[in-house]
């Protein structure tokens, strides 16, 4: 039933308390203290030095850390990127050839994680399909139990699925010769897979939370550029201690892990006129590559490999929420944001407004 709406005034965005005090305790500082062995880094410049010191390592790299203790080569990561790249652009372009989607109304960001998950990988046999599923995230050990299994019985392509081409990412599973190189294979499948709905739900959960609904004029790009300044699915940056951090700053110790934080710069009121404000025109006169402070993908030294995909995504399900026009329902004024590894509101009940 569709319902009218007041808008987005009313709309109250509740963090978690560790965030809160972040936000309350530290914007607009450039180092801070969070642990005795942590420091927080949310100066732009300081920030770009820090990332410029030297080149994230294998534990760093959230998509690609070491899978019980075998490192993941760039080589084999940019082959897994590459899979699931080309099976987004295939999926992008069969649902524009199929026409409109099925109706997105309803619990966010679970409605627009399973769209997802069946746009680019519903053809996928059960036991690979099962691995972008969002309860598996309760526990590694969930996760780690569907690759087991999985790895045991799927063997390769046959039965019901006999003469079917697998998808680009399936492939890599398939080729496989031995069980111990399946179940590696199954998990970075998980890896790679599974991050690509998380993040794009997220994403589009928090721009539908800050902005539906939206003025005709706006663009998807700039709806998109300011709710990752608002609200970045990806908020903060990990670095392990380094000899290169004590050289940068002389605050740094040299046993100090470094936590960056563009939650903080991309609210920071020095690099951003009403930075608290949801104004998506803003980037029709900025550049997100070069904003100081501006890190929705990393440093520009390292920007995230998967944004190629997380964007035309994402703007495949903002067509699909202006299209029908979707919105918060008017009846919830409060949306959290938990201490997550992504940042998202939860729980958000999405109704079709009146026209």
């Amino acid at each position: 039933m569709p319902v009218s709406t007041t808008g987005r005034e009313q709309r109250t965005t509740i963090f978690a308390p560790r965030i809160k005090a972040l936000l309350d305790e530290h914007l607009g500082a450039d180092l801070f203290r969070l642990e005795p062995d942590t420091v927080g880094v949310a100066g732009a410049e300081l920030m770009d030095a820090v990332m410029r010191a030297r080149p994230a390592g294998p534990a760093e790299r959230p998509t690609f850390k070491p899978v019980r203790g075998k490192l993941i080569d760039r080589a084999e990561a940019a082959t897994y990127l590459r899979a699931v790249g080309a099976d987004v652009r295939a999926a992008l372009k069969a649902a524009a050839d199929a026409g409109p989607a099925s109706d997105l109304a309803g619990l966010w960001p679970a409605a627009p994680h399973n769209y997802l998950r069946d746009l680019v990988f519903g053809s996928e046999r059960f036991r690979l399909r099962v691995l972008v599923d969002r309860r598996l995230e309760l526990t590694p050990k969930l996760t780690w139990s569907a690759v087991v299994a999985g790895s045991a019985i799927l063997g390769r392509p046959g039965g019901e699925h006999a003469g079917q081409q697998p998808s680009n990412l399936a492939a890599l599973v398939f080729q496989a010769e031995s069980y111990a190189e399946r179940r590696h294979a199954m998990y970075l499948y998980r890896r790679v897979a599974a991050p690509v709905c998380f993040t794009v739900a997220a994403l589009v959960t928090n721009a539908v939370w800050l902005g539906a609904p939206f003025a005709e004029a706006t663009s998807n790009r700039n709806i998109l550029l300011e709710t990752l300044r608002l609200l970045p699915p990806s908020w903060n940056i990990l670095r392990n201690a380094s000899p290169e951090f004590p050289d940068v700053d002389g605050r740094i110790g040299a046993a100090d892990d470094l936590l960056l934080l563009p939650l903080l710069s991309h609210r920071d009121p020095a690099l951003w006129e009403a930075a608290e404000e949801f104004r998506p025109e803003r980037w029709d006169s900025l550049d997100p590559e070069d904003h100081p402070g501006y890190l929705p993908f990393g440093h520009a030294d390292e920007r995230c490999w998967g944004r190629h995909m997380v964007v035309p995504l994402a703007e495949r399900l903002l067509d699909i929420v202006r299209r029908e026009h979707l919105t918060v329902d008017p009846g919830q004024t409060r949306g959290r944001v938990e201490l997550d590894g992504l940042l998202e509101i939860a729980e958000m009940r999405v109704v079709r407004r009146w026209k």
